[in-house]
């Protein structure tokens, strides 16, 4: 890459950092659906799940309790369902495989929302860059052809579009990445309460057999 390429690239304008943030602001959307969707499946899936964890933990053992876990499907009942099957190994190992399978299923929850946090944080910067190119465009047209301010003024008009249009990138993206941080949040905070219940669970049914 030499100088006379950097300088070609400065006068092309911004109009092509406008289509790459409108490009972005695609992608956006489409990912904000996606997870929309399935954080709101999980939501659905966990309530239905912890009504029928808290029956069970009342009534039954945990090859029974393990059994209504296995029943519902979701990050909350893989989570439990990790901790279920090293119930015989006491209460320590339960909560280890508790611990490492959340690890995991943040992971899948939070999937693409890297992109959300991304274009947050650097649509503006693109939008910035767009714009000065704008001005750089502006102020060599104006040296080629001797016009009046008018055409700096429209020149600069233009070019500060895609400032504009890099809020409006970011703005919705960092609201949506927010919010569906939150509910990650929630869904493992109410799953983490779901697997307390279910150490004290095993470690009173021990207390119990040490009788």
């Amino acid at each position: 890459m030499n100088l006379y390429f950097l300088k070609r690239l400065a006068l092309t304008g911004g109009d092509w950092v406008i289509y790459g943030l409108l490009l972005c602001s695609a992608v956006a959307l489409a990912v904000m659906i996606e997870r929309a969707i399935v954080l709101r499946r999980e939501m659905r899936q966990l309530d239905a799940l912890n009504d029928a964890f808290l029956k069970g933990i009342k009534a039954g053992e945990v090859p029974e309790l393990e059994e209504t876990v296995r029943r519902h499907p979701g990050a909350a009942s893989r989570i439990l369902q990790a901790g279920l099957t090293q119930a015989q190994h006491g209460a320590a190992g339960v909560e280890d495989h508790l611990v490492a399978a959340s690890f995991i299923e943040k992971r899948r929850l939070e999937r693409r929302l890297l992109i959300l946090g991304t274009l947050g944080n650097n649509a503006p910067f693109i939008g910035l860059f767009g714009t000065v190119l704008g001005v750089i465009q502006a102020f060599h047209d104006l040296s080629q052809s001797g016009s009046g301010p008018e055409v700096v003024m429209q020149g600069l008009s233009e070019a500060l579009v895609a400032t504009a249009v890099g809020l409006f990138v970011a703005i919705p993206c960092v609201v949506g990445f927010n919010y569906f941080s939150k509910n990650v949040r929630d869904l493992l905070g109410q799953t983490e309460s779901l697997g307390r219940i279910l150490l004290a669970h095993i470690r009173t049914e021990k207390a119990d057999r040490a009788r």
